[in-house]
Formats: structure tokens, C-alpha cells, sequence
């Protein structure tokens, strides 16, 4: 039985290493995703059980994608395959080329996903019955993936409420990302879609992505995060947790890190402080962030079976439960920032170590 589903796009991703993507004759190849990156996270790192809703075009690329799913352990049963034409005419697969990012020079991500073949789902293509009967307690999906097309947001709607009629706790990510609206409506449009659908989620991660007029509009200091949280919460009176990471950049290499919550059961709850963290690759450590705090909310009580687990994953939050949610993960996400991909390689070991006031000392 699958704990947690997402529903996004799995991109192959291409990276150039310490190089750049402009000079590159070598790329290593990974997989990622913002909504699929949770769900890999919450496996490989966390042991949980979990799945991907996508689509991808069945070719030996699709067919790449697919066996990189499975080396991260999320079930591929899920993945809606399309007949492939040979060129992409009908459907394609997405690419991501990725820089890293050192010092002065910020990390850079240069997608081409136009015309994918999860880009072309359609409302009634999965059946969210089926998926949400068979018993996951969390469904989580996000903003990159309504932006991917003027279907994909019905998709996105369809699926949330579907999880909220089974019982699901929902979560959303707005995780604004430009290019995916530019000429289809800007940071207007994506405003709009991300209230429409953070209406239906029960935590809403990046919460700070809906503060201010519009994306991007609103740069929010640490000492603000309070009020900005609040203010969210006018928007979203449903939502039972709002929670954001806190990221102040003095370099692409060296990031303050830390994270934020706020409940109305428990009112605004800081996460751990971390000053100067080296970064090797920041790329997908807001859904490492994601992840951990999953698996906080999931384990409330301490345990991941018996009735308690079972229960309402926000059925007895309190602060010290919330800000222990927070700990997993931001320390979940500062782990992800030093290896390179999109995706987890951290242990559960190492997460609640580091939590416990660990060191960078040798283990041997």
C-alpha cells in the first residue's frame, strides 16, 4: 500500500558538472522533478512508500526516465505511457540542463519541456478514484506542474479534490517558475492558479510564494516571514499548515538556511538556524524541505505504524510537533543542497543525526 503520491513531470536532467551548460562536452544524467523530488525524497531517505502519477512518451528516452524512477524506489505503475512518432511531434519527454551555480554566478536551469507528454494530460485521463481508494494518506503535487499547461491545472484540481473526498491529506507547492508563464499570462496567471488550488490543500509548502500581489513581487526578510505567513493564511483559512524555507544567499556556494511554519493550533513556529551552509547544488532542496516536513507531519507521535500513525497526520499538531516537522526538513533540505541532482541522497540516519546536534566530524 502506497503512503504518499504526487503528480508532476520527471524530467531527465542534464549537468555539466563545475562546468557550463554553453562550454559542456560532458553531462551526468539524473532524474528530477519539483513534485517528483518529494515523493523520491520521502523513499529513499525516509522508507516510505511512494508513487508518481506522470506521463511520459514511450520511446528509450521515456524508457531512461523510468529506470532512474525505479532506482529511486517510487512505483512507476502509476506513469501514463503515450505512443512515441519518433521525433516528438505528438508527445516528447522534458529536458532540464542545469548549471550549479559558484560564488558570483547563481545556478541556472534551462528546460525544454514544450509539448510533453505530461503536459497534454487531461481532466478524466487518471482514474483518482482508483488511485485514492487503495489508500495513500498523502497526495502531494504543486504550481510547476499546473503551469506546464492550460489542462494540466483542470488535472491538478481534479486530483485534490478527488483526495480530499477520500480523506487525503492534501499538500501544494506554488514553486513559481517563470519560463512556464511567460506569454500564457505571467506572474498574474500563476497567482490565480495557485490560489485556486492551495484551496484545496491541507498544508501548503512555499507558502511565501503566495505573499505579495504576485510571484516575485514580494521579497520577504526573516524578520517578516511572521506576518507574511499570517497574511497567507487570510487567503487560505482552510489550510492547516503553512510552512516555507527561509534562504538568504550571500553566494551561489555559502546560504543562510532555515524554515518557518504557522497553524492556527499552534500559531508561528520557527525551524532550525542555519548560517553559512556550504552548497554544492541548491537545485531541488525546497522539495527535500518538502519531504522531511512530510515525514514529520506523517510521524507526529514518534512512530510510522499502529493507530496512531494512522490517524489524521494534523490530528494532534502542536508547536514542539510542528517544529520538530520543520527540523526534519530543514535539515533534510541543507543535506540535499551538499551532493549534486535534484534528488536526495541523504539517510534517515544522517537527517536526525544532524538534528540531534551532530558535527561534519569523520565517521569511521
Amino acid at each position: 500500500m502506497t503512503d504518499v503520491v504526487a503528480l508532476g513531470e520527471v524530467m531527465l536532467r542534464f549537468d555539466p558538472g563545475e562546468g557550463r551548460i554553453r562550454t559542456a562536452r560532458t553531462f551526468q544524467v539524473w532524474e528530477g522533478g519539483g513534485e517528483y523530488n518529494v515523493v523520491r525524497g520521502l523513499r529513499r531517505c525516509f522508507g516510505l512508500r511512494t508513487a508518481v502519477v506522470t506521463a511520459l512518451a514511450d520511446n528509450e528516452v521515456g524508457r531512461l526516465v523510468e529506470d532512474l524512477i525505479l532506482q529511486g524506489g517510487v512505483d512507476t505503475s502509476m506513469i501514463r505511457w503515450v505512443s512515441a512518432d519518433g521525433i516528438g511531434r505528438g508527445a516528447r519527454n522534458g529536458l532540464n540542463f542545469v548549471e550549479r551555480g559558484f560564488g558570483i554566478r547563481g545556478a541556472l536551469g534551462v528546460s525544454d519541456r514544450a509539448g510533453t507528454a505530461v503536459s497534454q494530460l487531461r481532466k478524466e485521463d487518471v482514474d483518482w478514484d482508483a488511485v485514492f481508494s487503495s489508500g495513500p494518506r498523502w497526495f502531494h503535487t504543486g504550481g510547476i506542474f499546473a503551469g506546464l499547461s492550460d489542462t494540466t491545472v483542470d488535472v491538478a484540481d481534479e486530483a485534490m479534490t478527488a483526495a480530499r473526498r477520500h480523506g487525503v491529506t492534501v499538500s501544494y507547492d506554488p514553486n513559481y517558475r517563470p519560463s512556464l508563464w511567460d506569454g500564457r499570462g505571467g506572474a498574474d496567471r500563476a497567482r490565480e492558479v495557485d490560489l485556486r488550488l492551495a484551496r484545496h490543500a491541507d498544508i501548503v509548502v512555499g507558502a511565501l510564494g503566495l505573499a505579495g500581489p504576485c510571484p516575485g513581487a514580494l521579497r520577504v526578510e526573516a524578520d517578516e516571514v511572521q506576518d507574511a505567513l499570517v497574511a497567507v493564511a487570510g487567503l487560505l483559512p482552510q489550510a492547516e499548515v503553512l510552512a516555507t524555507t527561509v534562504r538568504k544567499v550571500p553566494s551561489a556556494g555559502v546560504n543562510d538556511w532555515s524554515s518557518a511554519a504557522w497553524s492556527a493550533r499552534t500559531g508561528f513556529v520557527r525551524g532550525p538556524q542555519t548560517s553559512g551552509l556550504h552548497v554544492l547544488d541548491r537545485i531541488g532542496s525546497g522539495d527535500a524541505f518538502a519531504a522531511g516536513l512530510i515525514y514529520g507531519l506523517l510521524t507526529l507521535d514518534g512512530e510510522e505504524g499502529g493507530s496512531a500513525a494512522r490517524a489524521r497526520p494534523t490530528a494532534n499538531l502542536d508547536a514542539a510537533r510542528l517544529q520538530r516537522a520543520l527540523a526534519y526538513g530543514t535539515v533534510h533540505g541543507a543535506l540535499a543542497m551538499t551532493t549534486p541532482g535534484d534528488v536526495s541522497m541523504a539517510s534517515l540516519a544522517e537527517v536526525e543525526a544532524l538534528m540531534a546536534g551532530g558535527t561534519a566530524a569523520v565517521r569511521r
